[in-house]
Order: C-alpha cells, then structure tokens, then sequence
C-alpha cells in the first residue's frame, strides 16, 4: 500500500513538472508573439557580446564594420540626448529625419558587428533577430506615440519615415542635444563605451 502511495505521488510530481515546462514552454511562445519587447533588448546585447567574444575578424571587414559601428553609436547617442521618453513628442534632431532613430543605430551597430567579426553566420542570425523583433517594435512604439501625442504625432508622421531618412524635409529642427538627458534617459554614453571594447576586443584578434 505504502509503494502505490509513493507511485502516485511520484506520478503527481512528474505531472506538474511537466505541466510546468509546458506552461513555461507556452508563455515563452507566447511572449515572442505578442510580449517580444521583454527580450529585444536582452537578445540584441547578447548578440553583440557573442560575436565580439567568438569573433574572427579579417582586415577589410572589420575596419569597414568599424565604420557603421561608430555611426551606429553616434546616432544612438545622438538620439539619445534629445528624447523625451513619453513627456514630450521628440520632433529635433535625428527625430527630423526618422522616428526611430535609436532603431537605426542597432540596425547599423548589428550590420557593424557582423562585418568585423568575420564570422559568416552573423549576418543571417542578426537579420534574424530584426525580422522577428523590429517590426513588432516600430508598430508598437508608433501606437504608443500616437496615442500619447494624438494629432501633433499624426503631423509628424507624415513626413518621417519609420528608419529610412528623409533629408529635405521642410521642418528640419537640430534643437539641443543634451548629454545629461543621454546619459539619464538610456546611459547611452556608457552604452557606447563598452561598445567601443567590444569592438577593440575584435581589433586586438586582428
């Protein structure tokens, strides 16, 4: 009697057990489909992490990967000294050309990286990584911005395209960057700090 108790309760065990990876299994799913901004930013930097870490670079590549690094961090931080972060819509600076342009830079630092790590299948895992969360998180940031900012957003959409810049655009605004607001709003200088090591580490397996 005593072993048909411990069978059940050893049944009872690998039950929920399972039960739970199949729940947790569901709600990763789940949170890819419809919650895929939880994990962007955490896949994006583990990413960079991994192909600077594993990376094998060649000398052509890795310098013309340097390049869009530094580009890719310029406009980041460029952006990143003029958002507003939810209290004001950012129509100045980079925001004159593209509503993302913090987007852009990842684009451009992703494009940077896989160049100078030499390696041939970062290229297809990064666009990989844009194809399944980019999208989702233009349409989800341009819903939020429009129904923030309502009508002044609808006007401002108009004429700037999500990531593709317009450069003769009649309401072009530089406005003032501010580093304090870079550093506060997203540590941007800090990010592009340890970008710039990462990219050093590549350099130094030259």
């Amino acid at each position: 009697m005593r072993e048909l108790y411990i069978k059940s309760n050893d049944y009872r065990e690998r039950e929920k057990e399972n039960m739970v990876k199949h729940i947790g299994i569901k709600r990763f799913f789940d949170n890819i489909m419809h919650r895929r901004d939880r994990y962007r930013q955490f896949i994006g930097i583990s990413f960079l992490l991994l192909v600077s870490a594993v990376g094998e670079p060649k000398t052509v590549l890795f310098w013309i990967g340097a390049c869009f690094v530094l580009l890719g961090s310029a406009i980041r931080l460029w952006a990143s000294g003029h958002i507003k972060k939810n209290k004001s819509l950012a129509t100045d600076g980079p925001y004159t050309y593209v509503r993302h342009p913090l987007y852009v830079g990842n684009i451009l630092l992703g494009i940077g990286f896989s160049l100078a790590s030499g390696l041939w299948w970062s290229a297809p895992l990064f666009i990989g990584i844009l194809v399944v969360f980019y999208p989702h998180a233009i349409k989800h940031e341009d819903e939020k911005l429009h129904r923030l900012f309502q009508e002044d957003w609808v006007k401002w959409q108009k004429h700037t395209r999500a990531l593709i810049p317009r450069f003769k655009s009649a309401t072009a605004s530089y406005g003032s960057w501010s580093f304090s607001q870079s550093l506060r709003q997203n540590g941007e200088p800090i990010i592009a700090l340890i970008l710039l090591i990462c990219l050093y580490y590549l350099y130094l397996k030259l």
